[in-house]
């Protein structure tokens, strides 16, 4: 046959297909063939999913261009060779190409054409086969590039290295749609462009089409979801496909210089920026969404600054270039090319391997979520160095820090079976950052109930407004932000600043103008309604009910001290002094403790502590009844991967028999969505598509875990913390048995149970009177689960973002090395540089804050212990039962609604009834209250009434509001407040909401001067 007629026609070889499209759209116009034909990835490709027109003539069919003005859809080709790939008994003779099916199937069941990558089928599992990389299925004809690159030139295509063009767009939209909406784009045309639609939700509309849809006011042909447009085993939930494409470009670079680049830049000024503010009070955080945001153009500038457009052509596999030494006829043009440029030349080329995408993008922002938070083990070194007086080298900060950190990872990376891979682990709070990458690197725009308003316009109008409003409630009237307008009529009435004051109140009126105090707890637009729900019904039985009647009542003396604060008070009503109760090696002095008084908590702490311990009891049991056949299972396949960790690849899910799930599993995720039931054993296309990268292996993992627990042995028995060896393990084995529910919990909720308490408590008990082994011990126990959830979330996201597992380890193992080593150095310089820092006396404010809490934290439960609180005289001793309560209660919801899937009560989840109100204090109710007000408006009314606008534009509105808000934080305080010009700034806006006892945190019984509250002998 003649295997180059169609290059020699100015067009690129590929399968042809039959189209699949939407039967409702009339518009003739859509129904065209796409100028170009689309290109088809090669089932027999060992993995690798090139496109079928980068393959050697030889192994490829043609097929017979049709006319441009052709409005059929079907297209045949009479080459006998064709017809013999089809039929395999039509002609024996000449090669083969393999009996696979052309049209790549999602699975043999569904009937449907390609969606995601080409499949793994059941009978070969084994990733390792990957061809070799020169081989020639993998090779580039560098006369068909420039073939197809002419033809693209001729038809009006761009060549340039942009992630996206409007011409591109509408080709790549026509190809979509031919194929039904979702593949995976290969070859050169990946690579230039980004073939994959950011949204389920949300095709990239062809221009000549638009005009069909102009009158379209009511949304009824716009971004809802289409099942003719949707994989069959896309996600279930309606977030995940608003946020997150079912398709993955499997050209698009990501293991580049500019990637490593900027991951380690932003690595090395985020974790030194916010070390160095969070020994600071005033304090501002830099979070990782302003890194999400600075990067794009600094990566679009790398490539303006590098790029050439006579560059050779590149071919990316898994991210990784491939080199290629010759060109694919045995011609050494290429290397007469490189030789022929200078050492310059060459280095250009090196720097600018592959184009600025969303994979790039992906990782630089994990960098920088992994070192953005300043490492824990920090303020151990500041209290040890600073408020013990400990001297402490160099070395053993290293370590301290390295393990803390680095154990996290090895916690993620062990549950991500549990955790990442099943599709019911949706981690609401990465789709965001999804959402955004598709906002910068798409130009697919659609209407969305008569908005035709593109997502980066959207974005950009919202963040310039957050931005802007901000000075309002940050700078110029703070009156806007702590709203507490009822307490201006009575400024000086108790019960009336208890009930709906906002900074020591209960806040009974939600309502505040400032973003930072509705996000406080988190993102409304993130968390399902459902879960807020569960919240909001623990703070109005908890603190709007219990709370006042307790108070009013002086329950636990609770009516001498504020109903809402953070501090801890003595028995006169002013705020523990626990310099009184130390000696000076800062140890516990019994007989000062019995001179000046016990600790008493006011009552909403106490309740935040019972709710602690009744989460936490809660979290175990609601995992046991809800997912322990599930973790049972996925164990057992874990402990199997370990046997057959030879062939690393992603594993399918127990439900799975032919790599997808079934139908009816999908409706049984679909309906059990906002519960906890059955949520483990179901994978989604995302899953399947990672499939076909290599993964991480169990083993780095397991080898990282006995690494870095051999470090922390030799931390804690080497230097003297005063912590056993089998204490780090204890801490170590508390942070194992609640991973996974935890894990659970946020992956579905957006809420974090911490175990900071139970971990002070436990050392506490067994290890009374050592204050510092309190803080190390809370710091490999908390931290580890603390830093193992957020490592989590980042794999989910590179799950999302379809990066290899192999690549994204070493990223995060590259960040947090870097962070941690970046944390110490300034942390020591800050040491050696600020006068009198972490004292009353430092300059500019470096009292250390952060770590002073931590700091007295661990004499109250380090020194003064558990048992002054809850043993068998202690005032707090009923708050023990709140265990109890919390291990018992999810039985009885389990056993009535196991079996009642439309029942409310499944919707009740006690760990996030519990555990979401941990944040108070210091949050208060208003934080609360009006977070869980914006979640109604968003979550639920816009969320049915008009669900295409939602799937669209709410988080892409999240990322807006809280970007604009941390652009904005840094502007007022660098600009305006840290120069001083805002010293002698005051008017009623900024002072009417300090008068008053709800800024004065006043109590509603008060000490006589010379007498005391509470018992006479402690």
């Amino acid at each position: 046959m003649d295997a180059h007629s169609d290059s020699d026609r100015g067009h690129s070889q590929s399968f042809p297909l039959r189209p699949i499209y939407n039967t409702t759209t009339t518009t003739s116009n859509s129904s065209a063939l796409p100028a170009d034909p689309v290109l088809v990835s090669n089932p027999t490709l060992d993995d690798t999913n090139v496109a079928a027109s980068l393959l050697p003539s030889t192994n490829r069919p043609t097929r017979i261009s049709p006319s441009r003005s052709d409005t059929s859809h079907d297209c045949y080709n009479t080459d006998p060779d064709y017809k013999a790939q089809l039929d395999p008994a039509a002609d024996s003779r000449g090669p083969k190409m393999s009996k696979a099916p052309l049209l790549i199937r999602s699975s043999p069941g569904f009937g449907t054409g390609s969606y995601g990558a080409a499949p793994i089928h059941p009978e070969s599992k084994d990733s390792d086969s990957d061809s070799d990389p020169g081989s020639p299925s993998r090779r580039v004809s560098t006369e068909s590039y420039y073939s197809r690159r002419r033809h693209s030139l001729d038809v009006g295509h761009s060549t340039t290295f942009r992630a996206s063009t409007p011409s591109l767009s509408r080709r790549r939209k026509s190809q979509s749609e031919e194929i039904g909406g979702s593949t995976v784009a290969g070859g050169l045309e990946g690579r230039f462009s980004i073939s994959e639609r950011p949204l389920t939700n949300d095709l990239a509309t062809d221009p000549k089409s638009d005009a069909s849809s102009v009158n379209d006011e009511d949304g009824s042909d716009d971004a809802n979801e289409d099942a003719d447009q949707d994989p069959p085993d896309n996600s279930p939930y309606a977030q995940v496909r608003a946020s997150v494409a079912p398709t993955d470009n499997t050209s698009l670079s990501i293991n580049t210089p500019r990637m490593w680049t900027l991951s380690t830049l932003f690595s090395i000024l985020g974790s030194s920026t916010n070390l160095f503010f969070s020994l600071r009070y005033p304090s501002v955080s830099i979070t990782p969404v302003i890194a999400l945001l600075l990067v794009h153009p600094l990566g679009l500038l790398w490539d303006y600054i590098l790029k050439r457009p006579d560059d050779p052509p590149e071919e990316f596999v898994d991210g990784v270039r491939i080199d290629r030494r010759t060109s694919l006829n045995g011609s050494p043009q290429g290397q007469v090319a490189r030789k022929e440029r200078s050492r310059a030349g060459r280095l250009r080329l090196w720097l600018a391997q592959g184009s600025w995408n969303e994979k790039e993008h992906s990782c630089v922002y994990v960098s920088s979520n992994v070192s953005f938070g300043f490492a824990f083990a920090t303020d151990v070194i500041v209290e040890q160095t600073q408020f013990y007086k400990q001297d402490v080298g160099i070395m053993y900060q290293l370590l301290l820090t390295l393990s803390t950190q680095i154990l996290g990872y090895t916690f993620a990376g062990l549950a991500r079976r549990f955790l990442v891979r099943p599709a019911g682990m949706i981690w609401p709070g990465t789709l965001m950052s999804a959402a955004m990458f598709s906002t910068l690197h798409k130009e697919e725009n659609k209407p969305a109930n008569g908005w035709r308003m593109s997502r980066w316009k959207f974005f950009f109008i919202i963040w310039i407004s957050g931005f802007l409003f901000y000075f309002l409630p940050g700078l110029l009237m703070p009156a806007l932000s702590y709203f507490n307008v009822i307490t201006w009529f009575a400024p000086d009435n108790v019960v009336v600043a208890n009930l709906f004051g906002v900074v020591s109140g209960l806040g009974l009126f939600p309502l505040t103008f400032d973003w930072a105090q509705i996000a406080y707890i988190g993102s409304p637009l993130l968390t399902p309604f459902w879960a807020a729900m569960n919240v909001i019904g623990g703070l109005v039985i908890v603190m709007w009910i219990i709370a006042p009647i307790a108070y009013y009542s002086n329950v636990f003396y609770s009516s001498y001290m504020p109903i809402l604060s953070a501090s801890v008070f003595d028995n006169t009503g002013k705020i523990y002094d626990v310099g009184k109760i130390l000696k000076s090696d800062f140890t516990f002095d019994r007989e000062a403790y019995s001179n000046y008084s016990q600790v008493f908590l006011p009552i909403t702490y106490v309740l935040s502590y019972g709710l602690q311990f009744a989460g936490l009891a809660s979290l175990l049991t609601h995992t046991t009844c809800w997912h322990g056949k599930d973790i049972y299972v996925q164990w057992k396949r874990s402990l199997k991967e370990v046997e057959e960790d030879s062939k690393p690849v992603y594993q399918p899910l127990e439900s799975e028999t032919d790599g997808t799930p079934s139908n009816a599993d999908r409706r049984s995720i679909r309906i059990s969505s906002s519960t906890f039931d059955n949520i483990l054993s179901h994978e989604d296309v995302h899953n399947r598509l990672m499939r076909r990268y290599k993964d991480a292996p169990i083993t780095w993992y397991l080898l990282t875990f006995v690494t870095m627990t051999a470090i922390g042995i030799f931390v804690v028995e080497y230097y003297p913390i005063h912590l056993p060896w089998y204490g780090l393990l204890l801490a170590l084995g508390i942070c194992a048995v609640l991973f996974i529910p935890i894990g659970i919990v946020m992956a579905v909720t957006n809420q974090h149970s911490s175990i900071y308490l139970i971990c002070q408590l436990i050392c506490g008990v067994v290890f009374p009177g050592r204050p510092v082994a309190n803080m190390v011990f809370v710091t490999y126990g908390y931290i580890s689960s603390a830093q193992g959830i957020k490592f989590a979330a980042d794999l989910k996201l590179g799950h999302y973002m379809k990066i290899p597992p192999r690549l994204l380890f070493l990223v995060q193992m590259a960040a947090t090395i870097v962070s941690s080593v970046t944390q110490i150095l300034v942390l020591n310089w800050m040491f050696r540089n600020v006068p009198g820092i972490c004292t009353p006396q430092a300059i500019n404010g470096f009292t250390c804050p952060i770590a002073r809490v931590h700091f007295n934290g661990s004499i109250l439960w380090g020194v003064v212990g558990p048992a002054e609180f809850f043993g068998p005289t202690a005032t707090y001793r009923a708050l023990v039962w709140c265990f109890v309560i919390g291990a018992i209660a999810p039985i009885p919801l389990w056993l009535y609604g196991r079996n009642k899937r439309t029942s409310i009560v499944r919707k009740i989840n006690l760990p996030v009834l519990f555990g979401s109100l941990s944040w108070i204090p210091p949050a208060t109710g208003l934080n609360f209250s009006v977070w869980a007000v914006v979640c109604y408006l968003f979550n639920y009314l816009i969320k049915n009434r008009a669900g295409a606008w939602w799937a669209k534009y709410t988080m892409t509105l999240s990322a807006a509001l809280d970007s604009g808000l941390a652009f904005g934080i840094v502007i007022v305080f660098f600009g305006f407040i840290y120069p001083g010009w805002m010293d002698g700034f005051s008017w009623w806006g900024t002072d009417v909401y300090r008068k008053g006892c709800d800024w004065q945190a006043c109590s509603y019984n008060t000490v006589p001067n010379g007498s005391r509250f509470g018992p006479d002998t402690w």
